[in-house]
């Protein structure tokens, strides 16, 4: 189909080829259905089709199986004949097994290239999401951004952010007098969070080198698109850290890319599966900011394709967007189903053949309700289509075979390596090392002074000073420290305050050395 993306058979005896247009792919799309009805197949097909075309495509793959596009089918796999048949039945006379350019990713870095954003990248607002902040803590986590902006404190991974955090808890009064609020329990709340992201293994997401988009946008030697798989079987078991990660990829694309008006085909192809993930209990913030994204990106070519269970699952103001749709089966065993069954019904464009409702409704698996945009970005009539069977491996890869494709990939070695540059832990280190340092050779100055004074005083020396107690030396040197305080002295100020004396000079060695540590 010049032009299109085949998507199977339709018409009464699935004759009638059905496809999406590449002209209007980038006006994104929606694939729904409930568990077994073949999502994930539709998937894989239309990965196939952008790949063949030339379109860079990136997906999760949630259950593993779509690692399987980086290999031919096979004529010994048990489906075989029930795809030759399916290929014949919808007119798929060029149907052949083979394989597609595929590269793998990984934030664990297991099962494919680490892929990484700094946490500046990231940036308050999907942090705060990704940590499930309250208003008042995301303030505060704004407040500490704005610090490390003004300052030049470069935020790349989370040893940054807790150490940046420790600096704006100590200091808190200060800052609330500029920013706001800047409360000890906020702040701890916040470190709470971050440990817990640690524990589950986000620290993996934050660090360098960052990913650059330009390696999700290839296109192999022969033109094929490369298909970029995002590993997320174990990534699932964070459902908001594999959100929060997909809406910041988005948001990359989105304020990276330049405009590029209506191209003839994507420059890439975007799949969010497990899409209600991503707006179960988003803020309005959160949800305006997804809207933006996904009403502008595509005017820089990129089309986003929401995965998906129920349609209900996407905000109406984002499914309103999605112009191209594959509807696989809707189950309706409640009240609640059966409405929500009639409302995803009612978004398409009737077909005088069929109720759509009930095409909806009795769909087998591997058929779909399908409408995709036609000439001036129309919506086409609702058709029941029998999806075309795959041309790459149906199921996982072999570890062997994936580890084999890793090794060789375009992008090999590049990010395997963590490289952790200078950013606002080391100088805050450094700060505090220098601060209690000071507190050290301040302490031993004023005991040798007061020594040599009381000395003379003693032995009836002429000595023109008056004898003073170390209270009062203490306040004099304070109020001395308090003129035009800057960032750092403020810090070193704070930890002369709190550490000083021989038992403060052991808490210095002790606490920082564990809160400031290499990792």
């Amino acid at each position: 189909m010049d032009g299109r993306i085949f998507i199977g058979g339709g018409d009464e005896n699935y004759a009638v080829k059905q496809g999406l247009l590449l002209k209007y792919a980038n006006r994104h799309g929606l694939i729904a259905g409930a568990t077994g009805t073949g999502k994930t197949v539709t998937l894989q097909i239309l990965a196939e089709g952008f790949a063949a075309q030339g379109v860079p495509v990136f997906l999760s793959d949630v259950k593993g199986d779509l690692s399987g596009l980086a290999a031919a089918g096979s004529d010994g796999f048990k489906l075989h004949e029930a795809f030759m048949k399916r290929a014949g039945t919808i007119g798929f006379d060029d149907f052949a097994y083979r394989a597609f350019p595929v590269t793998f990713w990984d934030l664990h870095g297991e099962q494919g290239h680490p892929i990484r954003t700094t946490v500046s990248e990231m940036g308050p607002l999907l942090l705060a999401q990704l940590l499930e902040l309250t208003e008042a803590q995301e303030g505060v986590l704004n407040i500490a951004f704005r610090v490390a902006d003004e300052q030049g404190l470069p935020l790349l991974d989370l040893k940054d952010l807790q150490a940046l955090l420790v600096w704006v808890g100590q200091n808190g009064k200060d800052l609330s007098l500029r920013y706001g609020n800047v409360s000890a329990s906020s702040v701890g709340a916040i470190q709470r969070a971050l440990l817990v992201l640690e524990n589950q293994g986000g620290a993996r997401l934050f660090g360098e080198p960052a990913l650059e988009l330009g390696d999700i946008m290839r296109t192999d030697t022969d033109g094929r698109g490369r298909i970029s798989i995002l590993a997320a079987d174990k990534l699932m078991g964070s459902p908001k850290l594999y959100a929060t990660f997909l809406l910041w990829l988005l948001s990359e694309l989105f304020e990276e890319l330049p405009e590029v008006g209506d191209p003839d085909k994507p420059r890439l192809v975007f799949f969010f599966d497990e899409a209600h993930l991503l707006f179960d209990d988003a803020p309005k913030a959160l949800l305006d900011k997804v809207e933006q994204v996904a009403r502008l990106i595509r005017s820089k070519g990129v089309g986003v394709y929401f995965c998906t269970q129920n349609p209900a699952d996407v905000p109406e103001d984002i499914l309103s967007q999605l112009g191209n749709r594959i509807q696989h089966a809707l189950r309706a065993f409640t009240a609640k189903d059966r409405r929500e069954l009639r409302q995803a019904a009612e978004t398409y464009r009737d077909n005088p053949r069929f109720e759509t409702e009930d095409a909806i409704r009795e769909v087998g698996v591997g058929e779909a309700v399908t409408s995709t945009l036609e000439a001036k970005g129309a919506p086409g009539v609702v058709e029941r289509t029998l999806i075309r069977p795959p041309s790459s491996q149906l199921g996982p890869l072999d570890p062997g075979e994936r580890k084999t494709l890793i090794n060789a990939s375009p992008i090999a070695g590049k990010y395997e390596e963590l490289r952790d540059r200078e950013s606002a832990y080391e100088v805050l280190t450094r700060r505090a090392a220098d601060a209690a340092r000071q507190a050290e050779e301040a302490e031993k100055a004023e005991e040798e002074a007061g020594s040599t004074a009381e000395r003379e005083y003693r032995a009836g020396r002429r000595y023109s000073g008056t004898r003073v107690g170390r209270s009062s030396s203490r306040s004099t040197r304070k109020s001395r420290a308090r003129k035009s305080e800057s960032f750092g002295e403020a810090m070193a100020n704070v930890v002369i305050k709190e550490l000083k004396g021989t038992t403060g000079r052991r808490i210095v060695r002790g606490i920082f050395g564990t809160l400031f540590k290499g990792r």
